[in-house]
């Protein structure tokens, strides 16, 4: 599989979809103009990853900030991984950032993946 990686900008975080080396991860600011558009080649990749996971997968979101229009792409793309076998998420907050923190429990209350928590 290619890998997709997206470099982030001001507005969009870095995402790194990399099978052969199990990177998936999304970090930094989601504020993209047009949500849905950014982040459809993860969904199509996600999609295409499904067909032939990994035995297991550690998925990554690092996110400092994201708007409204991006957290309703975060739960379509945890909605995609809920789908995948042996699926994993790691939620990255900082330390003293509680908004951060409990996007990622309301995140984990609606899909049927095992969360892990951490602070950095």
């Amino acid at each position: 599989m290619e890998i997709l990686n997206l470099e982030g900008a001001e507005d969009t975080p870095k995402i790194m979809l990399d099978k052969a080396n199990g990177i998936f991860e999304i970090s930094g600011r989601s504020l993209p103009e047009d949500s849905a558009e950014f982040y459809q080649p993860v969904l199509d990749w996600l999609e295409a990853y499904g067909a032939s996971p990994n035995p297991k997968t550690e998925f990554v979101f690092k996110l400092e900030y994201f708007n409204t229009a991006s957290s309703k792409l975060i739960l379509d793309i945890l909605s995609k991984l809920e789908d995948i076998d042996g699926m994993t998420v790691t939620w990255y907050f900082h330390e003293d950032d509680e908004d951060m923190e409990e996007a990622g429990e309301e995140f984990s209350e609606l899909v049927d993946i095992p969360f892990e928590f951490k602070t950095y």
